[in-house]
């Protein structure tokens, strides 16, 4: 386990050093958080999800987490808005445990809001609460469906008590890579830019440019082409660190996942004595050693059949 510990760390220092500058992500934005903390672009994302047209920017009552007061709880975007609470996550790589990260998000949120506003937990009457709305925004390299539900039941052991849930926390995840959800994308002009950017990098890595080339280049033609162009001009140094940072972070936790898998398959070799491949498979899966799409692969058939073995 430790000579496991020493070599996450080496890869870590090295993953720092490759970008001349120790990494912070604590303090750090992403660059989705960068844009849509603009009153003008989150209106435009809301009014698009709820096929809306408000235009008072003013009525967005901004409750953006930010861990500089709470140590470790930072999300991306959250407001309250025509009696709901909105939640919006950004995900390049997918996380299952989402809707436990909101769950603690919420309740957090939650109690902010029931500060401000002087409500008494105590009172013989009601809370009336905001209706919470937690939506994750995925862009990821792998390949997924246009949007999925994402519980925090899924999570739950199984037991006799499982159907006994107190406890449930939903997030809708929609796939925003280009060629997905294109009624949204077209619905919200800057949320589509975000994704050309986004795709204009990767494809720049594809034709073997190194990361921070191909991050120098996609603004160049962003820009070139109307796209982000006044966010990218103000923003140019930010943005760069921000997308090194975020890819470098994407690529290290795919190199986590890898090593992973490859430790499931080793520890689950005396288990898949006695189970069939397709139980083995599932328990990894389970136990997040692998993602649905590895397990599928793996088995030898899609992961929307894959996850009908999960029931």
């Amino acid at each position: 386990m430790k000579k496991k510990q020493r070599k996450i760390t080496s890869k870590t220092k090295k993953r720092n050093r490759s970008l001349g500058k120790p990494v912070n992500r604590k303090y750090k934005d992403t660059l989705f958080r960068m844009i849509f903390r603009d009153r003008h672009n989150l209106l435009s994302l809301y009014n698009a999800l709820n096929h809306s047209s408000y235009t008072n920017e003013e009525d967005l009552e901004i409750t953006t987490l930010e861990d500089v007061i709470y140590v470790g709880m930072k999300n991306d975007v959250s407001f309250l808005f025509s009696s709901t609470l909105n939640l919006y996550e950004h995900q390049s790589t997918l996380n299952p445990n989402m809707p436990i990260r909101g769950l603690f998000y919420m309740a957090r949120i939650y109690q902010n809001y029931i500060k401000k506003h002087g409500l008494n937990l105590y009172s013989t009457r009601r809370i009336p609460l905001p209706v919470p709305v937690y939506v994750v925004f995925y862009n990821g390299q792998s390949e997924e469906s246009e949007y999925r539900e994402l519980n925090l039941s899924d999570s739950f052991m199984k037991s006799a008590f499982t159907e006994q849930a107190a406890l449930e926390c939903r997030a809708l995840m929609l796939n925003i890579n280009l060629g997905h959800n294109q009624e949204l994308l077209e619905s919200c002009k800057v949320l589509w830019e975000y994704s050309y950017f986004i795709n204009e990098v990767r494809e720049n890595q594809k034709q073997g440019l190194a990361i921070e080339t191909a991050v120098r280049e996609a603004q160049k033609s962003c820009i070139e082409k109307d796209i982000l162009k006044e966010f990218l001009e103000q923003n140019s140094a930010e943005v760069s660190d921000v997308i090194l940072e975020e890819f470098d972070q994407e690529k290290y936790e795919e190199d986590l996942r890898r090593e992973s898998w490859e430790d499931g398959k080793i520890a689950g070799m005396e288990e898949g004595k006695a189970l069939g491949k397709k139980e083995l498979l599932v328990n990894l899966y389970r136990k997040h050693l692998l993602t649905l799409e590895q397990a599928a692969e793996e088995y030898g058939t899609t992961a929307e059949e894959f996850r009908k073995f999960l029931l």
